[in-house]
């Protein structure tokens, strides 16, 4: 399979070297594409010096602060016109390990999308305070309750999606951001009649930075389970009518 592995970022600079070499190291087989909200600590000026002896790292680099949701739309685009099979979610600063690329891409033989879980086996998740913890476990449970998915961490942001998941969806109306976008992906995929896996990992809170999280991208998540809830049951209520 021809693989990318997209990585948003923004001020980065201290964890994206660092983390495409040990990509490499681990699979070297696989490409990488880091798509870059013009970080002010120079994050794309370090992968311009990554790419001139590697012509398997690529950038995007955008104008401003765009969101995680619209970075990963542009990297998937970016993956369908040039040919690849099946795609990466993965965040730049460790939190997600590169050793766990090589299950997903074993898992992906027999699914369309991979889900790196932290609740599959208990709760994996070192260095978290207990209110980011369960703020985490329990905006899953409410999402899996409610809109009805049967994946356990629906907000997993480590992931391998292939092609035809890709193809299928409509990213012109995918609007959500950070947990939202996770739930948004999964539901649609889910929805079209793909097969999901989770596999367990353990997650590390990053390295080195800031965390991008912000109360802001909670309740856009809350209100958007809501949202797909009411868009299963009006379709329910359509094949009613229908029959």
């Amino acid at each position: 399979m021809k693989v990318l592995i997209i990585i948003p970022t923004y001020n980065e600079r201290d964890n994206i070297e660092a983390i495409i070499k040990k990509i490499h190291e681990v699979a070297p087989q696989v490409d990488v594409l880091v798509v870059d909200d013009n970080s002010p600590d120079g994050t794309a000026q370090v992968v311009e010096s990554l790419q001139q002896d590697n012509p398997w790292i690529h950038l995007i680099k955008r104008g401003g602060k765009l969101g995680l949701g619209t970075a990963y739309v542009e990297g998937f685009h970016f993956a369908l016109k040039n040919g690849y099979d099946c795609v990466f979610e993965m965040d730049a600063d460790f939190s997600h390990n590169p050793e766990d690329i090589p299950r997903f891409l074993e898992a992906i033989k027999d699914a369309d999308l991979v889900i790196g879980s932290r609740y599959t086996n208990g709760i994996s998740v070192v260095n978290w305070p207990l209110s980011r913890l369960f703020l985490s476990y329990f905006a899953n449970l409410y999402a899996r309750v409610v809109t009805g998915l049967p994946v356990k961490d629906l907000t997993a942001g480590y992931k391998c999606i292939r092609k035809e998941v890709l193809e299928a969806i409509d990213w012109d109306e995918v609007k959500a951001d950070g947990y939202g976008f996770q739930i948004e992906v999964n539901f649609l995929a889910w929805e079209k009649g793909f097969r999901l896996k989770e596999i367990p990992i353990i997650f590390v809170e990053r390295r080195a930075g800031v965390s991008k999280m912000s109360k802001k991208i909670v309740w856009e998540a809350f209100w958007l389970v809501l949202s797909l809830r009411i868009r299963r049951v009006k379709k329910s209520i359509l094949k009613l009518f229908r029959k």
